[in-house]
């Protein structure tokens, strides 16, 4: 493909992300599709889709415009450093080019360093403005630095398979299959790939040895200090990512009961669950809950259960380098409706929860309305929990993460090299 015709569909993948899809899920039905581009041409369109949903509001403020066409000039008099003219030379119209620039198009090129100049911090920053003073209060002075790292391409981390080897093991592994890694700084069951090799093509990766799990993900099921012959409740189990970390914590004692209101998440932890080894995993579809009445799905379990892990419906915000398209789909309206369901599946939770267990609370938000503020009004509710401080229950030998004072682990990119968490660990007292 010639550099122009990257550019088309670089703009033909963003016009449909614009319409609210997931943008790695576009780029893999455009690669589908068109099957002539090879696998260089495919990254370059990736760098510049990615980089366009990366800089939307700086790109878009910069050349008057939110077209996929205008975001992409942008990208490249920006990122790239092209001149008007070198640009006006790859939108010229021949096959399999982006048609020729339009007046309009021209004149914002002419004025976008004057635009640029005058950006104010949001856009700046690449955040919406309506959630610019909610990051503010949760960065304080590490605001640019947190923004910029969440602005950032994430790792692939994965997970070892303690149920089916060792770390080292299966690093050498991989090895063999030209998937090079290293030991994660924190996690004692991470791997971090050091190449950009498909691991999901690996027989490693399909005999169960290994998960793709970001460290931070892996460091909230660390939190939760299973042990052994434990029963376990993941209530908002999705695919099963953490009850699978879960329950090779359990090292095949005990039970992880994996929940979830949609049952097509559901029916995708079965082979995952089968391929690594994981018997110990059973699940449960949710139904509507009302707090005051009975569980329809869970009341069996009340009060009987040794760990509530709940990995918490969210804005995502921490998994923003993974998505960066999710920052401009996120509105009020959806974050008032992610919060409602924090309040509900946390009293949800708490039900199941036995006398000296503990109840679980992780999100992969950075903002202190789905994080402490959340905490805070639970523990002035439900008095019958309290705090305990994430690391206490910590192994022996393994680096704490860089985290702020306080009993809550807070995990960004900027701070742990991570994703974005929030967990904290609530102990039920009578």
């Amino acid at each position: 493909m010639t550099p122009a015709a990257r550019l088309s569909a670089a703009i033909e993948i963003l016009g449909d992300i614009a319409k609210g899809k997931m943008a790695d899920r576009v780029s893999a039905a455009w690669a589908k599709g068109n099957r002539y581009a090879g696998s260089k041409d495919r990254a370059a369109i990736q760098a510049r889709v990615f980089d366009v949903l990366r800089n939307r509001a700086l790109y878009g403020f910069s050349a008057d415009s939110t077209t996929p066409r205008s975001l992409v000039q942008a990208s490249l008099t920006i990122e790239d450093g092209l001149s008007p003219d070198e640009i006006h030379a790859l939108f010229d119209g021949a096959k399999f080019a982006p048609v020729p620039l339009t007046v309009t198009e021209t004149q914002a090129l002419a004025g976008l360093p004057a635009r640029l100049e005058s950006a104010p911090d949001h856009v700046r920053l690449n955040v919406p403005e309506w959630l610019l003073p909610q990051l503010q209060a949760g960065f304080g002075e590490n605001l640019e630095a947190e923004l910029g790292a969440l602005n950032t391409r994430a790792p692939v981390d994965l997970r070892v398979n303690t149920l089916r080897g060792e770390r080292s093991e299966i690093q050498a592994q991989l090895a063999t299959e030209n998937i090079e890694t290293n030991p994660t700084k924190h996690s004692p069951w991470g791997l971090r790939s050091t190449n950009t090799a498909r691991v999901t093509h690996t027989k490693t990766f399909n005999d169960g040895l290994v998960e793709i799990q970001d460290e931070g993900s892996q460091l909230t099921c660390l939190v939760a200090n299973v042990k052994s012959g434990e029963r376990v409740v993941d209530l908002c189990a999705g695919a099963g990512g953490k009850a699978l970390a879960l329950a090779a914590m359990l090292s095949g004692e005990g039970s992880v009961t994996a929940c979830d209101t949609d049952p097509r998440r559901l029916g995708r932890l079965k082979p995952r669950a089968d391929r690594a080894g994981a018997g110990t995993i059973n699940t449960r579809r949710l139904h509507p809950f009302d707090p005051n009445a009975a569980d329809p799905d869970l009341e069996d379990l009340e009060g009987l259960v040794d760990c509530v892990f709940v990995d918490a419906p969210c804005s995502g915000t921490g998994a923003w380098r993974r998505q960066p398209e999710a920052r401009w789909q996120l509105t009020p309206e959806k974050l008032d409706g992610y919060i409602a369901a924090q309040v509900e599946v946390l009293i949800r939770g708490a039900r199941l929860v036995r006398p000296g267990g503990r109840l679980i609370y992780v999100t992969c938000s950075v903002l202190p309305s789905e994080n402490d503020e959340q905490i805070d009004g639970f523990l002035s509710e439900i008095t019958m929990f309290r705090e305990r401080d994430w690391r206490d229950g910590w192994p022996d030998g393994e680096e704490m993460p860089s985290a702020p004072d306080g009993p809550r682990l807070r995990l960004t990119p900027h701070s742990t090299g991570t994703d974005g968490f929030f967990a904290t660990v609530l102990e039920r007292t009578e």
